[in-house]
């Protein structure tokens, strides 16, 4: 992300360092024939990223994990690995004897297709007699998001007119998630770019240049995923649809603000230096510093992410870190070679004329034109400008109150039509709400009936069934006076399969399985289960989504003090000071929660949003404290430089005046590329788009132009205590 251009060096530099012809050719071939050789090898995995990624939650749990525990012991009791998909058939009318015929032999040909594993349980009808639903498993490692609309297909085929065929159940929600990842590496990627390089366009008003910078975002990319997909196929890190946009967003975003500061400080360079290679070196000098701490600010914050119990949290921060680095190589190596090559030419038809003059450090602000006319405005009446501009802020924290981030429903986390939701709704209407998803009750064998009557006990199970390997349907029922017979009248009780000495227990919630409701029998159930002092564990779909959630939460508030202090501490030994730092991060606190309650605004009383995952404000926390502080960075690091020739007040001003132009490119450009997520109809990425676009934006906007500055201003030198710069005068 860019800083300040032009360095305050000699007031003349015409002549400038002088680079030995032979590096002058021989370096830039070498980086832009590397960066060329990895971008064509990485390419090629953005079509193959599905390969190495996972959308399983339970797969994210904590090994510990009560949930993460059941489902390992589960499948021992079955056999069988595979994932659960729930046939729902309804029809207008109760079904008659000929329609009940034919959806057998129409669901008994599903186990012809491919990825269908195991035995095709018999249709059950509801008891109104308007629905009846099917079991089929399905292969863990089939394609859900393929075969799931091959099996609706099939069936709408094979089933009389009249009745309606849709997949629900874990198999039917995953094949949603799956379709809604399908857009990453093509549409994700499309409005990403597009929005990029119109604000290019706009900024530079040049043919050439959008095109190198655009192309330097894209081949850092293209190398990261390169490493990240290796560390992902030999299990180092863990991939899924959310963490593979986050990181498209990212890398492109932060790639586009390195080299905006690096064009930034090359363009002034060739004003005021004829020859293109002394050109280049002053201007990498003055840019490696600024990125490299605008980079490691970003990456010690994503760092933090690995305090989480959450693998879906814990393995972003080495993803995304990853992705930054290369962001950062690309715009030191790749960018600086190319226009090195290009010279002037790059900035067609807007070349950079040279002229001496231009290195004069003591020209006045006005001459950096509406950027130095706000600095000289905010230095007028810093107090005023400054508790206004907070207090607004402040009022704006207030909404944070009513952002509902305790987790959704599983079947509201993807945004729009969903086959899989509208079998939920179809299985509510005629079957218990919780039928096809059951709580998960492994026991001790001598358990089995005290365990089951504590379940038939609660309100929140409708039903109890144990594993029967001789049970025609692999289960039979327990009741209070035991297991009972599944099969005609007259046959001999099923006998519970039983794996060292335990039983798997299945309870039918009454309630949809993703309510509040169904979490809190899950709870309710391991509280009664453990006072009676039974070895149990409960799992299951609800069971997982619950301490998803429970994890969620524990990391929201262990990280985000340990990101405070990290990023408080690097600015300290940026600085120099204690005092600056303080400052800067409340006023990037202070934004947050701003964007924050404007956020919790909009999603309640403008799009109706259900709620937010807990894992939405640490997301959003995480990347706009550690961006955001980037422009914070940018000018007080270039308000500090300017100090130490004017005065504390006169390179406020000047600070302000020279970083408008390109932090406010900047601050564009990741807006924009983070409001791209919300072209993915997944909530939680279109809910994080927000947060974090228009807290870059208030950041860009208010923080950084009027409340930082005003506030330096106000303190004078005192902002820099204690470092000796609070008690010197200018040179």
């Amino acid at each position: 992300m860019p800083t300040p251009p032009g360095p305050s060096g000699p007031t003349h530099r015409g002549s400038g360092p002088r680079v030995p012809r032979a590096l002058r050719i021989l370096i830039p071939a070498v980086l832009i024939l590397v960066w060329l050789a990895a971008a064509g090898i990485g390419g090629p995995y953005f079509g193959r990223v599905d390969e190495v990624s996972s959308n399983d939650r339970t797969a994210y749990l904590p090994d510990s994990a009560e949930a993460t525990r059941a489902q390992a012991l589960a499948g021992d009791f079955s056999g069988s690995d595979a994932i659960p998909a729930i046939i729902v058939i309804t029809g207008e009318q109760e079904l008659t004897e000929d329609q009940l015929g034919a959806i057998t032999d129409a669901t008994e040909a599903l186990d012809d297709v491919d990825g269908v594993e195991g035995e095709i349980s018999p249709p059950i009808p509801s008891e109104d007699g308007l629905a009846v639903q099917v079991f089929v498993p399905l292969d863990a490692d089939a394609d859900l998001g393929d075969l799931v609309p091959q099996l609706e297909e099939e069936l709408s085929s094979d089933l009389p007119a009249g009745l309606t065929a849709r997949v629900t159940g874990p198999a039917g929600f995953s094949a949603d998630l799956g379709a809604a990842f399908a857009g990453i590496d093509g549409l994700l990627l499309g409005v990403a770019l597009a929005a990029v390089l119109i604000i290019l366009v706009i900024v530079y008003r040049s043919v050439l240049l959008p095109l190198i910078v655009l192309s330097t975002s894209m081949f850092a990319l293209c190398a990261a995923l390169l490493l990240i997909w290796h560390l992902a196929a030999a299990d180092v890190l863990l991939l899924s649809g959310q963490t593979q946009g986050i990181l498209f967003i990212l890398v492109i975003g932060a790639a586009t603000d390195y080299s905006l500061l690096y064009v930034a400080r090359y363009r002034d360079e060739l004003r005021r230096q004829q020859r293109k290679g002394a050109a280049t070196v002053t201007a990498l000098r003055g840019t490696v510093e600024p990125v490299l701490a605008s980079g490691g600010t970003v990456i010690a914050g994503l760092l933090c992410l690995l305090l989480s119990d959450l693998k879906s949290n814990s393995t972003l921060g080495p993803v995304a870190a990853i992705g930054i680095v290369f962001a950062m190589l690309a715009a030191l190596t790749l960018l600086p070679a190319i226009l090195y090559v290009a010279g002037r030419v790059a900035f067609w038809p807007r070349h950079p004329v040279y002229d001496p003059s231009t290195s004069d450090v003591s020209s006045p602000v006005l001459d950096h034109g509406v950027w130095g006319r706000i600095a000289t405005a905010v230095a007028r009446r810093p107090r005023t400008i400054w508790m206004l501009t907070a207090i607004v802020l402040a009022v704006g924290c207030a909404g944070a109150l009513q952002l509902k981030a305790d987790g959704v429903p599983q079947s509201d986390l993807v945004i729009g039509s969903s086959s899989a939701r509208d079998g939920q709704v179809a299985l509510g209407e005629h079957f218990p709400a919780g039928a096809g998803s059951p709580v998960q009750v492994i026991v001790d064998e001598e358990d089995l009936q005290a365990s089951t009557d504590l379940l038939l006990q609660d309100d929140g199970i409708d039903s109890v069934s144990v594993t029967a390997e001789d049970s025609p349907s692999g289960s039979a029922p327990v009741t209070a006076d035991g297991v009972q017979a599944q099969g005609p009248p007259g046959s001999p009780a099923a006998s519970p399969t039983v794996v060292d000495g335990r039983v798997l227990l299945q309870g039918t919630l009454t309630d949809a399985p993703d309510s509040a409701a169904a979490e809190q029998t899950v709870r309710d159930l391991r509280a009664t289960l453990g006072h009676e002092g039974f070895t149990a564990i409960v799992g299951g779909e609800t069971a997982t989504a619950l301490d998803t959630n429970d994890a969620s939460a524990h990391d929201r508030a262990l990280i985000i003090p340990v990101v405070l202090v990290v990023i408080l501490l690097i600015l300290m030994m940026l600085l120099r000071s204690v005092l600056a730092p303080i400052l800067l991060v409340a006023t990037t606190v202070l934004s947050f929660g701003t964007a924050l309650g404007v956020a919790a605004l909009v999603f309640q009383h403008v799009f109706a949003f259900p709620g937010a995952d807990p894992a939405v404000p640490l997301y959003g926390f995480v990347f706009l404290v550690a961006l955001g502080i980037d422009y914070n960075i940018f000018l007080m690091t270039r308000v500090r430089e300017e100090a130490l020739h004017h005065g504390a007040r006169e390179g406020v001003v000047r600070g302000l005046a020279v970083t408008g132009g390109v932090i406010t490119s900047a601050g564009l450009v990741l807006a924009a590329t983070f409001a791209a997520l919300s072209v993915i109809p997944i909530l939680f990425l279109v809910q994080i788009a927000f947060i974090v676009a228009f807290g870059v934006l208030l950041d860009t906007f208010v923080v950084r132009t009027l409340l930082v500055p005003a506030l330096a201003l106000d303190l004078g030198r005192a902002i820099w205590w204690p470092s000796r710069l609070s008690r010197r005068t200018p040179r």
